[in-house]
């Protein structure tokens, strides 16, 4: 049973007021006497604060600026740094609070603020309808007999139903209300019965379709108030792990539909540049780096990041560099090394269907764990399907990395270096060098390569690695 229990996150602005400049919430806050207490917003997941307040010795304080505050839910925090109850800052912003705070939420009283006394009207509803649907579950979780259990989640559908007809009245009453539109946010779109869908019968690949493309009805991404909730991001992680295929190209698409809706809001605009970049800059899943790739060079490489501090921009910019060689389906750089014999062993030298490279630093705790079983799987299995194993040493120093080989027997790989000479020659140049080129910033680190030298796989482990060789390998023999 889906929960229907908006919590006091869902709070909403309803009346249209006359303009009001900056922002005055007088309080009387029982039985705090002194001390400081805080006005606090949603920014997506982050709290923060927006204004402190003094109590005197009468319980009073004011939170008070020039500046009118940016529409969204806010809450009120205790000198202990205790959430006491929230609000909805939107239109009228100034208006009075007074709460006993040894009985909230029931006996906070708004005065001048419309918005708020209705969404108290709301809650109250909502709570006392959550009871009952609570109830009915632990009873339906106690029903001996299937007539008992019909009964129940019968019951438990009416209290749902009451529920969503009581939003949507709500929402026809104040269609241009933060309320409704949180309703809409809210709001799972339903997928037409069995009878009504293609061939009078149920389609899966329509149901997906018609959900994904019904999930944002009236919706705005130009809607700056949606930024100061809780319930817009967990929506938007829902959208892009649940219904947005994990092809880079499709979620470029998406975001960019998003991103151009929302260019009439600055602050809608930067909220989900930041979200998308914050997604994709490390992403999940393998492949989705080129997300980021391509916000960077349509975004923040084109002076529409403004916003980005100096040093996050120029992690951006090393992030965006380092990714932009090394993306899935395109050629790798080819690495120029010497093995321990100091004999030139370059990457576009090696001839193989497959080209497992192995970034690896004999020091590394990791690499000592990890290292042996790559081995242990290549010389199981790898080398006789014609995969050859190139091994970068990227730091411990020759000595412990020719120790390191010598003690696990680690014949039959290609192992190299980058000698200090070709190193600083690179750097005279202004080249990048190869931990740019590949990402390569910890170790272990695995690539897969084809007999073309393009990147199919990176960053996965040994197992996983060896997953994708086996797929590759019936795809060819199939074709």
């Amino acid at each position: 049973m889906r929960k229907i229990l908006l919590s006091v996150v869902t709070l909403f602005c309803l009346l249209k007021a006359p303009a009001q400049s900056g922002y005055s919430i007088r309080l009387h806050l029982k039985p705090y006497t002194g001390g400081k207490v805080y006005l606090g917003y949603y920014y997506g997941k982050i709290r923060a604060l927006a204004d402190s307040a003094l109590l005197d010795a009468n319980s009073d304080g004011v939170f008070n600026g020039k500046e009118r505050l940016p529409g969204g839910v806010y809450f009120v925090v205790s000198p202990g740094r205790n959430v006491l109850f929230e609000l909805v800052l939107d239109s009228l912003q100034h208006f009075s609070i007074s709460a006993d705070t040894t009985d909230l939420p029931g006996s906070v009283v708004f005065t001048g603020s419309p918005d708020n006394v209705v969404f108290q009207t709301y809650t109250r509803y909502t709570t006392t309808k959550g009871k009952e649907i609570t109830a009915g579950q632990k009873e339906l979780a106690a029903a001996h007999t299937k007539a008992d259990s019909a009964r129940i989640r019968e019951k438990l559908v009416k209290a749902n139903t009451e529920i969503q007809d009581y939003r949507q009245a709500l929402a026809v009453k104040y269609p241009n209300s933060l309320l409704a539109t949180l309703f809409r946010l809210l709001k799972e779109p339903v997928v037409p019965p069995a009878a009504r869908q293609p061939g009078g019968k149920y389609d899966s690949l329509f149901a997906y379709h018609f959900f994904k493309d019904h999930y944002w009805d009236g919706v705005s991404f130009s809607d700056e108030r949606l930024s100061r909730t809780p319930v817009f991001e967990p929506r938007l992680d829902k959208y892009f792990h649940d219904l947005v295929p994990p092809e880079a190209d499709s979620i470029e698409r998406e975001a960019d539909r998003m991103l151009l809706e929302a260019r009439v809001s600055k602050a809608m605009f930067q909220y989900l540049l930041v979200y998308f970049v914050q997604k994709y800059v490390n992403p999940e899943y393998m492949g989705q780096d080129a997300v980021f790739v391509h916000l960077f060079e349509k975004y923040i490489n084109t002076g529409q990041a403004e916003f980005f501090t100096e040093k996050y921009r120029k992690f951006l910019d090393n992030r965006a560099y380092s990714l932009m060689a090394n993306l899935i389906g395109q050629p790798a750089a080819n690495l120029e090394m010497v093995d321990t014999g100091g004999k030139a062993r370059n990457l576009y030298d090696v001839s193989a269907p497959f080209i497992v490279i192995c970034f690896w630093d004999p020091t590394c705790s990791h690499c000592k764990e990890i290292v042996p079983k790559v081995d242990s799987i290549f010389q199981a299995k790898w080398k006789q399907e014609g995969v050859k194993l190139y091994g970068v040493m990227v730091d411990g120093g020759n000595e412990a990395w020719v120790q390191f080989i010598k003690d696990h027997n680690l014949t039959d790989w290609l192992h190299v270096y980058e000698t200090r000479e070709h190193q600083e020659a690179g750097e005279k140049a202004g080249q990048p060098n190869y931990r740019q080129l590949y990402d390569v910033y910890q170790t272990p680190i695995l690539y897969l390569l084809d007999k073309d030298k393009h990147i199919i796989a990176k960053k996965l482990s040994y197992q996983q690695i060896d997953e994708v060789i086996n797929l590759k390998m019936r795809q060819n023999k199939s074709n």
